[in-house]
């Protein structure tokens, strides 16, 4: 982590915490070590940073909130590089929900209920999640029964791609419908 900084109460620039104590960092008295070709068990810390000398590796608590805490002798940077790759993976493998938005008014038409109907089709087969909405501007509000049997005609005529999250629900000038994927 080296090149963050954050500046003490003179303004003077001093190097970021490390997020791990490593080598004469650690403050216990003795350590649960562990790693390759260590004995695993209990040492004092001067014992501890010794065996991590002799094999030049580093002793890096891993487990600080143990009794006592737990240190593995291991190359920091090799350490380091490992964490942040599956950092990476976990965040790679994590699924990212894209949602996509279709607006009808009220009065929507035939045509342009196909065409919209068309783009849904398409946003669920790519496996992204469909918000469908009724917008109702000035007094078209009167005709919320008629927002809702659209987007319940709109679910029907996608049923075979995806299931309703959440029916039609009115919120201020707005009715919303959630529909998402089916898993293949």
């Amino acid at each position: 982590m080296a090149g963050f900084h954050h500046r003490n109460n003179r303004g003077q620039r001093r190097p970021q915490e490390a997020q791990h104590k490593i080598n004469k960092l650690i403050r216990a008295r003795s350590v649960r070590v562990v790693g390759d070709n260590v004995e695993p068990g209990v040492y004092s810390i001067s014992e501890a940073l010794k065996l991590a000398e002799d094999q030049e590796l580093d002793l890096v608590e891993i487990s600080p909130k143990a009794d006592p805490p737990v240190c593995k002798i291991i190359d920091y940077k090799k350490f380091l590089y490992q964490q942040k790759k599956k950092q990476k993976e976990m965040k790679a493998k994590a699924v990212k929900v894209v949602v996509k938005e279709i607006r009808f008014g009220p009065n929507t038409d035939e045509h342009d209920y196909n065409f919209k109907l068309k783009h849904a089709e398409k946003f669920l087969n790519e496996g992204a999640k469909v918000k469908a909405y009724v917008f109702f501007k000035g007094r078209s509000i009167l005709f919320k029964d008629k927002g809702e049997i659209l987007l319940l005609k709109f679910a029907q005529d996608l049923e075979e791609l995806g299931k309703v999250e959440q029916m039609p629900r009115l919120e201020g000038k707005r009715m919303t419908m959630f529909i998402t994927p089916k898993k293949k």
